[in-house]
């Protein structure tokens, strides 16, 4: 799936990152334990995430996460924009739940990592 079209079905805002929307990613994990996300072996997958602090760039900096959707509205620090253009993460921020955001794009293709 596109990143473009992820961005459109969870009626998202790209903060940065806008080079990657021409990207395709095969698979996704949502979790706000970023100790979980860090057990996740496949590469080059979307974290959904409500976790909104440096923590979460950081985690998917290591786990070879280069997207990043944060659900529920949260707030996005210019701290956070700041070290994910840094590290070549696109940020997508969505006012839907974690629950629906998965939900819609599993229903759309999207695979789930385990």
């Amino acid at each position: 799936m596109v990143l473009q079209e992820v961005c459109n079905l969870v009626n998202g805002e790209v903060l940065c990152g806008h080079s990657r929307l021409k990207e395709s990613v095969e698979f996704a994990f949502s979790s706000d334990l970023m100790s979980d996300v860090l057990t996740v072996k496949k590469e080059h997958f979307l974290l959904i995430t409500g976790l909104a602090n440096s923590q979460s760039i950081r985690t998917a900096e290591m786990s070879d996460a280069p997207y990043i959707l944060i659900c529920r509205g949260k707030t996005v620090t210019p701290d956070m924009v700041e070290l994910a253009s840094e590290n070549g993460i696109l940020i997508i921020v969505s006012k839907f739940s974690m629950f629906k955001c998965s939900g819609i794009l599993y229903s759309a293709g999207l695979k789930a990592v385990y």
